[in-house]
């Protein structure tokens, strides 16, 4: 059994050449697929019968672009999202980020491309750490309790999306030591991801939001430039 048994992915994008190309590559991957030719179909879909596994979204779409599409998905289900977009602009992908992409694609890319994203963000989804760490108590504001996937500042329950909470799990187990861009890439998103580094710092700014009492000033997740991140030592 694959990866890829019984996964649906709904393909989104308003050029029919395009949603035939990828629909065909990942049918003969195994995928069952289903297709929206805009925003408010892919919604639609999402709200439907058939449970869709991923999204694989394109941005430049008429009247419900890409990044409206994903902000009214987002207020509703955590399904994993790719994000599609011919721009190749940073700013772009950051924003698709913060709006709650799991991962961004430029076009053109290769079908083999896609494919290793596709089962790369659904290892990522469905991979679980040893139970090394339980609860970790860093101070009186911060205590993470890993078995109960669980973080609570100054007493009150955050949520976190799975990548961030895989990101957190990596540098509090090697709380006091620096971890460098690639070696977060590739123990939480996989070795496909080597050299974006963008896809970590991120991640560390939406961790900073949720965990620290001033994320422009943080205490706990600490930076050291050009090279990585360092997680402060628990108090206790």
């Amino acid at each position: 059994m694959t990866i890829s048994d019984r996964r649906t992915i709904l393909v989104v994008d308003d050029e029919p050449h395009i949603v035939r190309f990828t629909a065909m590559n990942l049918e003969v991957e195994g995928f069952n697929v289903a297709t929206a030719a805009n925003g408010q179909e892919a919604l639609d879909a999402l709200g439907g019968r058939e449970a869709v596994d991923l999204v694989v979204l394109d941005v430049m779409m008429p009247e419900l672009d890409g990044f409206e599409t994903l902000r009214r998905i987002r207020a509703e289900s955590s399904v994993p999202v790719i994000f599609v977009t011919v721009r190749g602009d940073e700013a772009d992908r950051v924003a698709g980020l913060d709006l709650g992409a799991d991962d961004y694609l430029t076009k053109p890319f290769s079908p083999r491309e896609l494919v290793s994203r596709i089962r790369a963000l659904f290892r990522r989804i469905e991979a679980t750490e040893p139970p090394r760490l339980q609860e970790v108590v860093v101070d009186d504001w911060l205590t993470i309790n890993f078995d109960q996937s669980k973080v609570l500042t100054d007493g009150k329950e955050m949520r976190l999306r799975p990548t961030e909470y895989r990101l957190l799990y990596q540098l509090v187990s090697n709380a006091g030591q620096l971890l460098s861009h690639d070696t977060l890439l590739e123990r939480v998103w996989g070795p496909e991801y080597r050299g974006e580094h963008q896809y970590v710092r991120t991640y560390v700014t939406y961790l900073r939001q949720k965990l620290e009492r001033d994320p422009r000033n943080p205490e706990y997740i600490l930076s050291e430039r050009g090279l990585g991140y360092r997680f402060k030592e628990p108090e206790h």
